[in-house]
């Protein structure tokens, strides 16, 4: 965005309404030892079009092919028209909506994403936001123990195939206030929830399609947490939810509280950030909800409009009684996938997840076909899957990138050791046949040419 400096005249108007002569004089109260820094080891600077010259260089360097990683982040699709609408300066510049008859604008993005997220989770209300899937679980966290007046357990019953990078962020920011994280039993070899009789837990976390890509049984899950007077956490991809069915719906009586990433919502993989998380819970859970909700009203001459309904946070109300530290709106990206949502609707969304789960059950079956790799797991999938390429398969992440610039998917075996060869693959909407029989033969060629020791 340009920047467009104040002028020596505005300076001055300003300096003489404060009444001070000059700008040193306004931070005359800084002692000199420390008001100039050494800037001795900065390099000199060069000249823009060296500057241009250099960046270019490198970012040759990030061009890559097709990517074919999942694992949380997702390439998709995004309509030109999400980030040309999202980029303006209404919404690029606007931080937070404190003042409720300046931000009308921004008040209604949210609350329209609010009101599409409980839509499609089948939630009763959703919050804007946090920051992304990981910081989301670890606030329906520690939500969970504070809803649960019925069990003052505080273990929290993990599925093994929650997205690790998303219980490493929860665990580090739940147990300073004495909540264990509990993996579930993962001697099955499906990763699956364990239901056997076992200690009280105050929750159990689920996510629907799990890690690797798996369908759990989640009807049974919720059904089993009831009866240990355990709440449900769900964690969800948005994408899947018009094809899936969603947590509201899960069970007898649904998931308490849902968390998930919405990256797949019209925001780029951009290396990897930035994103944001989504909460959203039942309506008798809503004050123990973090973050911020917008509501709907009418003004006193009957027009429409928008104000910060609940504002749970420390900033708002005392420290004690706030539900967290942390939450706050990631509003750009929120913005960015109201759009998204906007333009492609529930049928455009259901269309871009049935795309994925062919698109990636095609190359599974072409792969699997050579009888060189197979499946790591037999149970159904979505737009994910393992696959055990009977070699290292950090290896082959690394040959394929290296000779043929493809993102040849996730090396299990970084996040979980005993699934050393195994890759976990994902083909969006984005990939084309020709792109899937490519990544095909070139991955097939790398596990070849490493069974001959090459």
């Amino acid at each position: 965005m340009p920047f467009i400096p104040h002028t020596r005249d505005d300076v001055s108007a300003m300096l003489q309404s404060i009444g001070v002569s000059n700008v040193e004089e306004l931070f005359s109260e800084i002692p000199s030892s420390i008001d100039r820094a050494d800037l001795s080891a900065v390099p000199r600077g060069v000249t823009e079009m060296e500057m241009l010259r250099v960046l270019s260089e490198r970012a040759k360097k990030d061009e890559v092919g097709p990517c074919f990683i999942g694992a949380g982040s997702y390439d998709h699709h995004i309509p030109a028209a999400v980030w040309d609408l999202a980029s303006r300066g209404e919404f690029l510049t606007p931080y937070t909506p404190y003042q409720a008859e300046a931000s009308q604008g921004t008040l209604q993005v949210l609350y329209e994403f609010q009101t599409m997220m409980s839509s499609l989770t089948a939630m009763d209300v959703a919050n804007a936001s946090v920051y992304d899937g990981g910081s989301g679980l670890a606030e329906a966290i520690l939500m969970a123990v504070r809803c649960n007046r019925r069990n003052q357990s505080k273990k929290i019953l993990i599925c093994g195939a929650v997205n690790p990078f998303y219980i490493q962020a929860a665990n580090t920011l739940v147990r300073g206030q004495g909540i264990e994280l509990v993996q579930g039993d993962l001697s099955n070899g499906t990763y699956a929830i364990d239901l056997s009789e076992g200690e009280e837990v105050c929750a159990v976390v689920v996510q629907q399609p799990n890690f690797f890509g798996l369908l759990e049984d989640v009807d049974e899950i919720c059904d089993w947490a009831r009866t240990k007077n355990a709440m449900v956490v769900a964690v969800v991809n948005p994408m899947t939810l018009a094809v899936l069915k969603p947590p509201g719906e899960w069970g007898a009586e649904g998931a308490d509280i849902c968390s998930g990433d919405g990256q797949p919502l019209g925001v780029p993989m951009s290396s990897g950030g930035p994103s944001f998380g989504f909460l959203c819970t039942k309506l008798q859970h809503v004050r123990q909800l973090p973050g911020r909700i917008v509501g709907r009203t009418t003004d006193r001459a009957g027009s429409l409009g928008y104000t910060l309904t609940l504002q749970a946070r420390e900033q708002h109300i005392r420290r004690a009684k706030a539900t967290s530290n942390i939450c706050t709106n990631q509003g750009l990206l929120v913005t960015a996938a109201t759009i998204y949502m906007s333009i492609v609707g529930l049928r455009g969304l259901g269309n871009v997840a049935s795309t994925c789960h062919s698109n990636t059950k095609y190359l599974v079956d072409k792969l699997c076909k050579s009888g060189l790799v197979k499946k790591t797991f037999v149970e159904p999938f979505f737009h994910e899957c393992a696959l055990d390429l009977s070699c290292d398969a950090q290896i082959v992440c690394d040959m394929l990138l290296r000779q043929e610039k493809i993102l040849a998917g996730y090396a299990l075996g970084r996040s979980f050791p005993e699934f050393q060869s195994s890759l976990l693959i994902c083909a969006t909407e984005r990939r084309t046949q020709a792109e899937m029989d490519r990544f095909s033969e070139t991955l097939l060629n790398a596990c070849m040419s490493l069974a001959r020791g090459q």
